[in-house]
C-alpha cells in the first residue's frame, strides 16, 4: 500500500518540479528570442535608413559594450583585436616595442620603457609622445593605435615623436617581449628574502618558486611577498602560489554563482616548498583579484602576516567565452570567497545609488569570520591587513596627481633639466616641491576633483542657459577658493607627494629595477614587514 502511495503521489510531484523548471526556461528563452528579434530589426532599419553612411561593425561594437557596461566593469566584449590583447595579458608574452604606453588625444605617450627591449634600444624615453607610426598620423587614426606597434619579430617600425617640444624620429625593431610576473627578488638582509609579484600570468608560480628556492639556497629564513599594485590575473596561478607555502589538499578559494556549474572549491594539488618559513605579504589599494586570493587565503589559514592597507576588493570571477568570427565575451560568472567564507568583492554593482554608482558596504555592517586558528577577520570588500600602515594609503590629492599625470609630467621636465644624475638618489627639497607646485600652475594641470568637476559642469550649464554672466563673479570666487584649498591639500600631503616624485625620478634614471633596489633599503612597508619577521614572538602573537 505504501509503495503504491509513494509511486502514485511522489512521482507526479517530482514531475511537476521538472515542468516548473521547464516552463521557467521556456519563458526566459521566449523573452531572449523576442528581444533579439527587436534588436536585429532595429539594427537593420537604422543601417538601411539613416541619413549618412554608418559603420555596422563600429555601431554593433558600441552597442554591445554599452549594454555590458550597465552590469559591471569586468563583463566585457572583445572584438578580434581585443582578443589578441587579452591573450597577451594572460601569457605575459607578445611581439612589440616593450613599453607601457597610453593614448592621450592624438598621441601615444610612453609611460615606461622596459629596460633592454625595443623601445629602450631605440632611445625612446618616458614622456615621449608618438605622433606618427609609419605613414599613419595618429591625429587621423581613431582606432587602437597600439596595434600599429605590434607585428612579426624583426619588423622595423618608423615613428615620429615629440620630446620637450622637438620633433624626433626613431626606428624600432620589434622583438619578443616577456612581461615577468616576478620582476625582482633579492635578500634585504642576511636572513630575509624579498619577492615582488607584479601579475598572475602563466609563469607566476614557476617564477615565484624559482625565486623562493634561490633565496633559500642563499640563506633566506623568512620571506616577504610584495603584492602592491598587482591587479591579479589567472585564478589557478593564485592557488598554486599559495600551494608553495601550504599543504596539499588545502582549500584556497571558493566560487559561488546562481549557475551550479560555477560553484567550485579550489584546493592545493601539489606538495609545498616550505610549510614553516615565516611569511609576510604587503598589499595596498591596487592589489586586486588573484592578489586578494593569495593574501586572503594565507591570512585565513594563519600562514602569513598581511601588512599595508585594505586591498582593492575585486571579488568577481570572469570567464572568457569564445564566440563567432574570432570574438569573445568575458562574463562575470561568480564571486570569490576566502577559506573562512569572506567575500572579497567591495562594490555592489546590482544596488546602485541615485547617481548610478555602485554602493560600498558600510564599515558598521562588516561581518566577522574566523581564521583557522580562530582569529577574527572581516569582510566588507578587499583584504584588511593584520597591520595597517598609513604609508600604504594614497590620499585623494595624490591619486589625482597620478591620474592627471601631474607628477609624471613634472618628472619628465626634471629629467631633461638634470641629465647627469645617473645612479644618484636625489633628495626632494622644499625648493623642489615649490618648483613642482609652480609647474602645476604653469602647465594649468587640472586636479579634476569631484568638487572641481561639479563646479565646471555648473558653469557649462549656466552658459547654455545664458546666465553665466550673472553668476561669473560668484563662480570666480568659488573657483579661486577651491584652488586655494587644493594648494593647501598639496602642502598637507607634501611628504607623500615628495615620495611619489622621488619614485618616478628613480624609475627615469634606473628603470623599475632601480626603484625596487631603492625600496629594499628605504621603503617603510618593507622595513615593517622585515622587523615583524625578525621577531618570532611578535610574528606568532599576530597569527595566534
Amino acid at each position: 500500500m505504501f509503495q503504491y502511495f509513494k509511486k502514485r503521489y511522489i512521482i507526479p510531484i517530482v514531475a511537476s518540479g521538472f515542468l516548473f523548471v521547464g516552463a521557467s526556461f521556456k519563458d526566459d528563452f521566449f523573452e531572449i528570442a523576442k528581444q533579439i528579434e527587436i534588436f536585429t530589426t532595429l539594427f537593420k532599419t537604422v543601417n538601411q535608413n539613416y541619413v549618412d553612411e554608418v559603420n555596422p561593425s563600429e555601431l554593433m561594437d558600441k552597442a554591445i559594450k554599452s549594454m555590458l557596461a550597465d552590469l559591471d566593469p569586468y563583463t566585457n566584449y572583445f572584438n578580434e583585436q581585443d582578443v589578441v590583447k587579452f591573450k597577451i595579458n594572460n601569457t605575459g608574452e607578445y611581439t612589440g616595442i616593450g613599453a607601457m604606453i597610453t593614448r592621450k588625444e592624438d598621441k601615444l605617450i610612453i609611460k615606461e620603457p622596459y629596460k633592454g627591449f625595443p623601445a629602450d634600444k631605440a632611445g625612446l624615453k618616458a614622456g615621449d609622445a608618438i605622433i606618427q607610426i609609419g605613414d599613419v598620423l595618429l591625429a587621423d587614426f581613431k582606432e587602437d593605435a597600439s596595434q600599429l606597434l605590434k607585428g612579426a619579430k624583426n619588423t622595423k617600425v618608423e615613428v615620429k615623436y615629440l620630446r620637450q617640444g622637438k620633433k624626433l624620429t626613431a626606428q624600432i625593431v620589434l622583438d619578443e617581449v616577456e612581461i615577468k610576473a616576478v620582476p625582482f627578488f633579492s635578500k634585504i638582509d642576511e636572513k630575509t628574502g624579498y619577492i615582488v609579484l607584479s601579475a598572475f600570468n602563466r609563469k607566476t608560480t614557476q617564477e615565484t618558486k624559482e625565486a623562493l628556492e634561490k633565496l633559500k639556497a642563499d640563506g633566506a629564513e623568512r620571506i616577504i611577498l610584495d603584492l602592491r599594485g598587482n591587479p591579479g590575473g589567472l585564478l589557478n596561478e593564485a592557488v598554486n602560489v599559495c600551494n608553495l607555502f601550504v599543504p596539499k589538499g588545502e582549500v584556497i578559494v571558493t566560487t559561488k554563482s546562481k549557475n551550479p556549474k560555477y560553484n567550485v572549491t579550489y584546493k592545493t594539488t601539489k606538495e609545498p616548498i616550505d610549510l614553516q618559513i615565516p611569511l609576510a605579504i604587503i598589499v595596498d589599494g591596487k592589489s586586486a583579484s588573484a592578489s586578494e586570493i593569495v593574501s586572503g587565503a594565507l591570512q585565513d589559514l594563519d600562514r602569513a602576516v598581511v601588512i599595508g592597507s585594505r586591498s582593492f576588493g575585486k571579488g568577481l570571477v570572469q570567464r572568457p567565452i569564445d564566440m563567432t568570427y574570432g570574438t569573445q565575451v568575458k562574463v562575470t560568472i561568480s564571486r570569490y570567497y576566502t577559506p573562512s567564507g569572506r567575500c572579497i568583492q567591495a562594490l555592489d554593482y546590482w544596488h546602485k545609488d541615485k547617481d548610478g554608482k555602485a554602493t560600498r558596504t558600510d564599515a558598521s555592517k562588516y561581518t566577522a569570520f574566523k581564521t583557522k586558528k580562530g582569529r577574527t577577520v572581516y569582510d566588507g570588500g578587499g583584504i584588511q591587513p593584520d597591520i595597517e600602515l598609513e604609508e600604504t594609503k594614497l590620499s585623494t590629492i595624490a591619486e589625482v596627481l597620478q591620474k592627471n599625470d601631474g607628477i609624471f609630467n613634472y618628472v619628465t621636465n626634471y629629467y631633461y633639466k638634470n641629465p647627469s644624475l645617473g645612479d644618484k638618489i636625489p633628495t626632494i627639497t622644499d625648493a623642489d616641491f615649490a618648483d613642482f607646485k609652480a609647474f602645476l600652475k604653469k602647465e594649468k594641470i587640472s586636479f579634476d576633483t569631484e568638487t572641481e568637476l561639479a563646479l565646471k559642469n555648473t558653469l557649462e550649464k549656466a552658459k547654455k542657459e545664458k546666465i553665466d554672466e550673472t553668476i561669473k563673479v560668484q563662480y570666480d570666487q568659488l573657483f579661486a577658493a577651491l584652488q586655494k584649498s587644493e594648494e593647501a591639500l598639496l602642502d598637507k600631503n607634501q611628504k607623500e607627494i615628495k615620495k611619489l616624485i622621488l619614485d618616478e625620478i628613480i624609475k627615469r634614471y634606473q628603470y623599475k629595477e632601480g626603484l625596487y633596489q631603492f625600496y629594499v633599503k628605504n621603503n617603510p612597508e618593507i622595513a615593517k614587514a622585515s622587523s615583524i619577521l625578525a621577531n618570532p614572538t611578535e610574528y606568532n602573537k599576530i597569527l595566534q
